[in-house]
């Protein structure tokens, strides 16, 4: 069978973009690999009608209402790799037969490359966080920190000031420039020199963090704004163009979300610097229309 479109990823940004064309009764198939980002967190917060939530419960329910419509498909697997054939493209899923398609979108997400720190990792999404908009009003008034990994990290800091009393750890790095110090010292945050050695207490809580001289710093959440990767090559395959963001590649999109290569769109936090559930929706929209679009008149 050949698709209108095949969407990789089935998460926020997959799902939007597969319900529009869904409704256009265009014949759609999604390959979900079942490995959301937000996969760690208890709950999602900040999106519309939906704070709170598990958002895993989120995604089921939206799969579950795409599946109502019977030109929707679902393939559960890894997409590994990706081909222009003819006037569309071929997609190989986990060494099954290839699915082939008119349009393609890319919504497979990001991956956090986290630090190796113990304690950490199995804390992330709990009280070790990215986004304060996300998870900051959990650990409303309580003590906080943010753990140094880039240039990006000291406006972290200062960012996460507005939810608790801060903690900048420089982890064992330079101490910031006169003008970030002095921004830094306006927030009210704290510059910790002295490298982390490890996260404390009864996982997945945190009391707080070990010091490499031995000292212990009260905690209630530690922010991290890790390095991000894709979770799938098939944009570098196909060669789509990639701009630098702050914390990893992102596809380069038009304001229909077609990337620099014809017939594929992208949706999500790959294509976008800011990353947030709310945002990937809408693009999932925009690429769904865009893709819908392109079909007639392109």
């Amino acid at each position: 069978m050949r698709y209108d479109a095949l969407i990789i990823g089935g998460s926020f940004a997959g799902l939007s973009a597969a319900m529009q064309l869904a409704r256009a009764n265009r014949a759609v198939c999604v390959v979900d690999g079942g490995e959301p980002r937000n996969r760690f967190a208890a709950a999602s917060h900040g999106f519309f009608g939906q704070d709170g939530m598990p958002p895993g419960e989120m995604l089921a329910q939206a799969r579950g209402k795409l599946a109502a419509y019977p030109s929707v498909r679902f393939v559960d697997g890894l997409a590994r790799e990706a081909t222009v054939e003819g006037d569309g493209f071929a997609i190989k899923v986990d060494g099954g037969p290839s699915l082939i398609s008119r349009k393609l979108v890319l919504a497979f997400g990001l991956k956090d490359d986290l630090p190796d720190l113990p304690g950490l990792r199995e804390r992330w999404g709990a009280t070790v966080n990215h986004c304060p908009y996300c998870h900051g009003y959990e650990f409303l008034h309580r003590p906080l920190g943010v753990l140094n990994l880039h240039a990006h990290s000291a406006f972290q800091a200062q960012l996460i000031a507005d939810w608790g009393p801060t903690t900048f750890f420089l982890n064992g790095g330079a101490r910031p420039d006169d003008e970030t110090s002095a921004r830094l010292a306006a927030r009210n945050v704290t510059i910790e020199p002295e490298k982390v050695v490890a996260l404390e207490g009864e996982s997945p809580d945190l009391t707080g963090v070990r010091l490499a001289d031995g000292r212990f710093v009260e905690l209630a959440s530690l922010f991290v704004a890790p390095r991000t990767s894709f979770q799938c090559p098939i944009a570098e395959q196909l060669g789509c163009v990639l701009d630098d963001g702050p914390l990893g590649r992102v596809i380069q999109t038009d304001a229909t979300k077609q990337t620099s290569v014809p017939g594929v769109y992208a949706a999500g936090d790959i294509a976008r610097p800011m990353h947030n559930a709310t945002f990937a929706s809408a693009d999932g929209v925009m690429a769904g229309a865009g893709v819908h679009h392109a079909l007639i008149f392109g």
